[in-house]
């Protein structure tokens, strides 16, 4: 039986520093690490739990729930609209090293979260995705950081 899995992503200032101190306290390999992201995917409890460069390290960059199809991602989609709450739909997007489908919302202190269900797993660096980051209140400050990795995956950073 496929489930909801939470996700939590976190800045880091230094992505081998942070695997290697995660390694130790979760116990387990991380499923991912590149340059600038790495997942980790427990199982009990279900937790996807991501670090992300580009933000204040030791901060939260977003929240979040994988679920286990897009059919599900839409059923929350439309139930979330009914709420009458912002939010901004991509669908077939690639972030963090994964295409997905999702919605992103904020809560009422403004965190931000990932509703989404993974397509699969790529290679090709994140997409820096502005309409997200028109969304997430973020600012551009210089041309390169329109277009750095973390600027979907962490929405905080630069921005996530």
């Amino acid at each position: 039986m496929a489930h909801n899995t939470f996700h939590v992503a976190l800045y880091v200032k230094d992505i081998p520093t942070a695997v290697e101190q995660y390694r130790k306290i979760l116990g387990i390999e991380p499923a991912k690490v590149k340059h600038d992201y790495a997942k980790f995917e427990m199982t009990d409890p279900p937790v996807i739990f991501s670090l992300n460069l580009g933000g204040e390290p030791g901060t939260v960059s977003h929240l979040g729930i994988r679920y286990p199809g897009t059919g599900e991602v839409a059923t929350e989609m439309v139930r979330t609209k009914m709420q009458e709450i912002e939010m901004l739909e991509q669908q077939g997007t690639t972030c963090c090293y994964a295409k997905a489908d999702k919605f992103w919302v904020r809560d009422a202190d403004g965190m931000p979260w990932e509703m989404y269900t993974l397509l699969a797993d790529v290679e090709a660096q994140t997409a820096a995705d502005l309409q997200l980051r028109g969304f997430l209140g973020q600012k551009t400050t210089t041309p390169e950081a329109s277009t750095q990795a973390e600027a979907c995956c962490a929405p905080s950073c630069c921005a996530t």
